[in-house]
């Protein structure tokens, strides 16, 4: 009787949990093998590239960006430009050289896989950006926003700052364990009822996405943020003119910014406070390489 009615249903089991457990095992061998040290900062990250192929990839998309866009190729602001990243390039070494000093580590930021280029993009964009392998773009968007040298310094030393300290990279190997993570859950929970099997994929996937990306990308920020100062500093621009900056970014978003912990950035008023209390250690700096 059960083989006529029954046969063909088949019960549905429980959540697998030594699927999540051999991912954590896998996660854990992963991170340990891809592991090392951040430049500027000492911070441990995952990496799981080569600097030539995170160059390769950038050169890549700036020649695309560049051949969609239209390029400032003459002018004072394309030399002003060019000229502020000069002087944050040149002083880069140096200041990872001090940094790692004082940590009593040695600097690890491969130099001769930058090739640096700077443009200027005509947009409405308020926004910079550089690239892996030191493939730079200032939008012309943020100059009324900035409004001197000191200020867009800081905004050219943040975006510097994170093609030194291979963000990207770090992001990518991220992903690919919150890929390989929401694979893991799919198949532990390939028994369950469709019902529960949604739930639990969606509890999973606001997770990964509120506990370890959006925070992730906030923490690489206010990283960006930490080192750019730094670099504006030792190339002997103002660190304070940073702080009327983000003020001036406030206000040009008229308050239409996301709350923080849904944003991949940090809010103003957290980024205003975070360089406020960098701010000794910006002058200091300074004062060392600049004499004032």
């Amino acid at each position: 009787m059960n083989s006529v009615l029954g046969g063909g249903a088949r019960r549905r089991g429980g959540f697998r949990w030594w699927v999540l457990i051999l991912f954590g095992l896998y996660a854990g061998y992963y991170y340990l093998s891809h592991k090392q040290e951040a430049s500027f900062t000492g911070r441990s990250q995952l990496i799981d590239s080569t600097v030539q192929d995170e160059a390769r990839l950038g050169l890549q998309a700036y020649r695309e960006i560049l051949s969609e866009s239209r390029v400032v190729a003459q002018g004072q602001l394309p030399e002003q430009v060019r000229d502020i990243a000069k002087r944050l390039i040149q002083v880069a070494p140096k200041v990872e050289a001090d940094l790692a000093a004082a940590r009593g580590t040695q600097p690890n930021v491969q130099w001769d896989a930058f090739d640096w280029d700077v443009n200027v993009i005509e947009s409405e964009q308020a926004n910079a950006f550089c690239l892996p392998g030191g493939k730079i773009a200032v939008y012309t968007g943020i100059i009324p926003i900035a409004q001197n040298a000191d200020a867009l310094a800081a905004v050219m030393g943040h975006e510097i700052a994170h093609a030194l300290l291979r963000h990207s990279a770090e992001r990518m190997a991220q992903q690919k364990l919150v890929q390989i993570g929401s694979m893991a859950t799919s198949v532990a929970v390939g028994d369950m009822e469709p019902s529960q099997q949604r739930a639990i994929m969606a509890a999973m996937g606001a997770g990964a996405q509120y506990g370890i990306v959006l925070p992730f990308s906030r923490d690489h920020e206010s990283e960006a943020d930490e080192v750019g100062l730094m670099l504006a500093a030792a190339a002997c621009f103002d660190p304070k003119e940073s702080i009327g900056l983000w003020q001036r970014m406030g206000q040009a978003s008229g308050g239409q910014a996301p709350p923080e912990f849904m944003s991949t950035h940090p809010s103003g008023a957290t980024r205003i406070q975070h360089l406020q209390s960098l701010m000794p250690k910006a002058l200091e700096i300074r004062k060392a390489y600049c004499g004032k």
